[in-house]
């Protein structure tokens, strides 16, 4: 069984289905976990290997099974981009209100890291598009301060404003995403904030 949990994980890791599929047969548990404590989904969805990461949910692997940092697949999914392996999660029971290391759900880390895609899709959730994290900010706090002000980050301001998200929800000094726009020199995403009531 020990030996069936190893390759288990290894083989999640390197994206190897048809090892995946073998160390379940011969009896690995599917949330075996690894060196920082991350189950072989986590391992998989690190990765991006979807079929791997496919066989494991389909065998009941715990979608919000969190290591030592505080990822899940879920949420590492929803960070980084990994759209075929979040929207697995999402069918298979993630926790929406779960949180990362920041106190920041899904949402925000995908709208400070860039994945419009990723946003829109958590934004078809029940998600809180108005969560604020640790920091104080919002995801759409993020996308502004964080962001480059490029046409990615536009269509993000763009999709969360269009969520729903309130535009004058401020940081902890006061500062509104408005404000921080105008800051950066964001003309696009100033107005787009303008256009959304922000001030």
């Amino acid at each position: 069984m020990a030996d069936a949990a190893g390759d288990l994980v290894r083989a999640a890791a390197a994206g190897e289905t048809a090892r995946v599929r073998a160390a379940l047969a011969a009896g690995a548990p599917v949330d075996a976990r690894a060196g920082r404590r991350r189950t072989a989904l986590l391992l998989a969805t690190i990765g991006d290997h979807v079929e791997a990461a496919r066989v494991l949910i389909d065998a009941g692997a715990d979608v919000n099974a969190k290591d030592d940092q505080q990822d899940s697949p879920y949420l590492y999914a929803g960070a980084e981009g990994r759209n075929a392996i979040l929207m697995m999660t999402l069918a298979r029971g993630a926790d929406l209100k779960s949180t990362n290391r920041y106190g920041g759900t899904a949402l925000i880390p995908a709208a400070h890291h860039g994945h419009p895609e990723t946003v829109r899709i958590l934004l078809a959730t029940k998600i809180d598009v108005n969560h604020v994290n640790r920091l104080g900010w919002t995801a759409l706090l993020e996308a502004v301060i964080l962001g480059d002000g490029s046409k990615t980050y536009q269509e993000i301001v763009r999709l969360l404003l269009e969520g729903r998200a309130d535009p004058d929800i401020a940081d902890r000094d006061g500062v509104s995403p408005l404000a921080h726009a105008q800051r950066r020199g964001y003309g696009e995403i100033a107005a787009l904030i303008r256009a959304a009531g922000g001030r």
